[in-house]
C-alpha cells in the first residue's frame, strides 16, 4: 500500500488577488466573534501572501516583528494592525451590528 505525504495547510498559498484576501477577511471577522488572535493571524496570512518584507518596509516595522504580531500568538496593539491594514490596502469600516 501506498503511503500518502499530507502537507500542513497554509491559507497564505490560496490568496492570489486583492479580492481574495479582502474575502477571506471578511470571512475570519465573520467567524472569529471576539477572538482578536484569529484576525491577527488572518492578517498574517494575507501579509505572507503579500510579502512580509514588503509589508516591513512599508510599515516601518522589523519582518521578525511582524511574523511574532500576526502569529496568532502575538499581541499586536491596534496601532500595529492599522498600520499593516493599511499598508495591505485594506479598509477598516464599522457597521451596525444585528443583535438577536
Amino acid at each position: 500500500m501506498a503511503k500518502i505525504k499530507l502537507k500542513k495547510w497554509d491559507s497564505a498559498e490560496h490568496l492570489k488577488t486583492d479580492e481574495d484576501m479582502v474575502q477571506y477577511l471578511e470571512a475570519c471577522l465573520e467567524e472569529a466573534g471576539d477572538d482578536a488572535p484569529f484576525i491577527a493571524k488572518a492578517l498574517g496570512n494575507i501579509a505572507r501572501a503579500k510579502g512580509m518584507t514588503q509589508l516591513a518596509n512599508e510599515t516601518g516595522l522589523g519582518r521578525e516583528s511582524l511574523y511574532k504580531a500576526l502569529s496568532g500568538e502575538g499581541n499586536p496593539s491596534f496601532a500595529t494592525i492599522l498600520k499593516v491594514m493599511t499598508a495591505l490596502g485594506i479598509k477598516l469600516h464599522a457597521e451596525k451590528a444585528h443583535v438577536a
